[in-house]
């Protein structure tokens, strides 16, 4: 076990700035490096708290690259945090590779829980919370896509996807096809200022949902029947 060096999976907010915890704020500003995404949007947040710390850009495509660096700082003592542009760090962002290296050397990691798009999007969406799943964003090509859906008839939970905003009508028509109709929370640029709601039957919401903004969309587990 590494005596030393810790890396800490920091939550950051989704959207309002003030959607972080005292002890997130208190780890940025006691680590040595933070890991961001996209160095120029993390640097909001940071300045927003006054927090003054060396940045590396840790992203998908140069995390492989990046993680040799990261270990050897840990290796060294330092105390690294890993954040994300939004939320929770590794939900469907990279960052899973690191932490699986560090578990392998006996270094420390530790999670500064925090906002979390997918749990945040179920919490207000009305539908079943008892049992869940998040499938990330939905597969590119369309045959995947309606594949996946197919696999999920007999799904007995709640399913929730990102969806980028100029895929959101065709893909709530794509469930509509492959699953019917079923009630449906599309939430929309969570926390920020044009946070929005749209609930209802899927056939009703499919016309309504604005092609802008980051979109969670929760999906009921049956069918809606016809009254």
């Amino acid at each position: 076990m590494n005596d030393g060096g810790i890396l800490f999976v920091v939550s950051t907010p989704i959207g309002n700035l003030e959607d972080i915890t005292l002890r997130a704020l208190r780890i940025l500003k006691e680590c040595d490096v933070i890991l961001c995404e996209d160095t120029r949007r993390s640097k909001i947040l940071l300045r927003h708290y006054g927090i003054d710390k060396p940045l590396i850009s840790f992203y998908e495509g140069n995390e492989e690259k990046r993680i040799p660096e990261v270990i050897k700082l840990l290796n060294e003592g330092k105390k690294v945090a890993l954040i994300s542009d939004a939320g929770t760090p590794l939900i469907s962002d990279p960052g899973y590779k690191l932490v699986r290296r560090c578990r392998e050397e006996g270094i420390r990691v530790y999670p500064v829980p925090g906002p979390s798009a997918v749990i945040s999007a179920l919490s207000v969406s009305g539908l079943g919370t008892d049992r869940f799943i998040f499938l990330g964003f939905p597969p590119k090509k369309k045959g995947k896509r309606l594949k996946l859906l197919e696999s999920l008839k007999d799904w007995d939970g709640t399913i929730i996807f990102y969806v980028s905003p100029h895929n959101i009508r065709r893909f709530l028509d794509e469930i509509y096809e492959t699953l019917g109709d079923r009630l449906v929370c599309v939430c929309r640029e969570m926390t920020k200022k044009f946070e929005e709601y749209i609930f209802g039957r899927l056939s009703d919401v499919k016309g309504k949902v604005k092609e802008k903004g980051e979109i969670v969309l929760v999906l009921g587990k049956e069918k809606v029947k016809d009254t």
